[in-house]
């Protein structure tokens, strides 16, 4: 009789539990975040405990000991077995919340042991992956906000998994205790992923460390959790937990990319490829800066139409690209792109030379700007001291009127 109606309660309380999940923490897809979720749990009804205890009290004395009900004020100054009281009560509250708090936080700490270590770095909006330590060590990558940008505009219906959803999802096998690295390349960004209970703020100049430990296999979703600019928003995370198996095919497959990638380097391409291509690279790194038009945003961002930098000498945008812009002293918004290959530098300096106003009809080929990396020190500084002082007074002229003057 109890059972049934234990089920029939249930069932009928079904749909409110259900609305209710949604403002819950995500379901854990560890054993640590499942330790986090019970604590979570467990403060939660202890401060409900502590409410309804203080609150009826307090309501209780209010209503029974009113002046309306005849009842006379008490004088009195102090009351040794309250003050025990209310001193020893805490005090076992306390220590009863401390002790599984403790235990989750030493256990959360804990990066030893490591079957997998991977080095994240967070970018001015994107992550960077480098695969340290166990299989799948060597493999590079920087993931990218994979929306589709008419759905950030509003042109085109949102999907399901809108302003989460990358180009390369981070992989890693089920089962396997996996230490992150993270650091940031300009300001502060933070990794997060709720289901693996995986937070770590990513602080330039100092590496943190954080692990997980995936349950079961599938996509889960996260974001920087750390206020980095204006695209803080479209910097989701992704991680593909796959099977040993997969895990291994997926290894195999990435470590094949980079003979192919040199395959392509030393390609002779044309300006309609360059193009094609770095219309893609441009939507990925630059669009959110210089926008879609490249007119950029004044005050802020320089234009890329019609500017200096984009339309005069190659070697000269290849170093800007390359070193970013250092503008009295100060490094800018335009930070360096190393990171990208030498076609895709290339393609996305085709596009930018061939776009909009700017249809100069010349092509930068990746062979050039692998040469300006290996270039010497000396003829590094000379192009860059080149590029700079045209980037640079490109940034000038896009700030208002008031920067202007605060700048001269």
């Amino acid at each position: 009789m109890i059972g049934k109606w234990t089920t029939g309660a249930m069932l009928a309380l079904a749909p409110a539990l259900a609305g209710a999940s949604r403002y819950n923490l995500q379901d854990p897809n560890s054993a640590l975040g499942q330790d986090i979720y019970d604590l979570h749990h467990l403060i939660l009804w202890v401060c409900v405990v502590i409410f309804v205890g203080v609150f009826g009290f307090m309501f209780y004395a209010i209503l029974k000991h009113r002046k309306s009900a005849g009842h006379p004020a008490a004088h009195f100054h102090e009351n040794t077995t309250v003050e025990v009281i209310w001193t020893v009560i805490p005090f076992v509250i306390l220590i009863g919340i401390a002790v599984p708090a403790t235990r989750t936080l030493v256990h959360q700490r804990d990066t030893s042991a490591a079957d997998l270590t991977i080095k994240v770095t967070g970018y001015q909006w994107k992550w960077g992956y480098d695969y340290l330590k166990g299989d799948g060590e060597g493999i590079s990558f920087f993931s990218t906000l994979a929306t589709p940008r008419e759905q950030i505009d509003g042109t085109a219906p949102k999907g399901e998994n809108y302003l989460l959803e990358v180009d390369q999802p981070v992989v890693v096998p089920v089962g396997k205790k996996v230490r992150l690295v993270i650091t940031a390349a300009d300001v502060l960004h933070a990794w997060w992923v709720p289901s693996l209970a995986a937070k770590q703020d990513a602080i330039p100049g100092f590496v943190r460390d954080t692990w997980f430990k995936a349950e079961r296999e599938g996509l889960y979703r996260g974001q920087c959790a750390e206020l980095c600019g204006k695209e803080h928003g479209f910097m989701p995370i992704v991680v593909n937990v796959l099977s040993a198996e997969k895990y291994a095919a997926w290894v195999n497959e990435r470590k094949q990319k980079p003979a192919a990638a040199a395959e392509d380097a030393n390609k002779q391409w044309t300006l309609a490829e360059l193009s094609a291509r770095g219309r893609k690279v441009f939507a990925e790194n630059c669009v959110a800066c210089h926008q879609g038009d490249g007119m950029g945003i004044p005050g802020s961002f320089p234009a890329l139409n019609g500017s200096k930098v984009v339309t005069g000498s190659k070697q000269a945008q290849i170093a800007t690209v390359l070193h970013g812009v250092v503008r009295d002293g100060k490094v800018t918004l335009m930070q360096p792109f190393r990171q990208l290959s030498d076609v895709d530098l290339a393609a996305v300096l085709t596009y930018t030379r061939n776009s909009w106003n700017n249809l100069g009809g010349e092509a930068v080929m990746p062979a050039e700007v692998a040469a300006a990396r290996s270039s010497s020190p000396q003829a590094l500084h000379g192009e860059r001291a080149s590029a700079l002082r045209i980037a640079a007074s490109a940034l000038h002229a896009a700030a208002p009127a008031g920067h202007a003057g605060a700048a001269r």
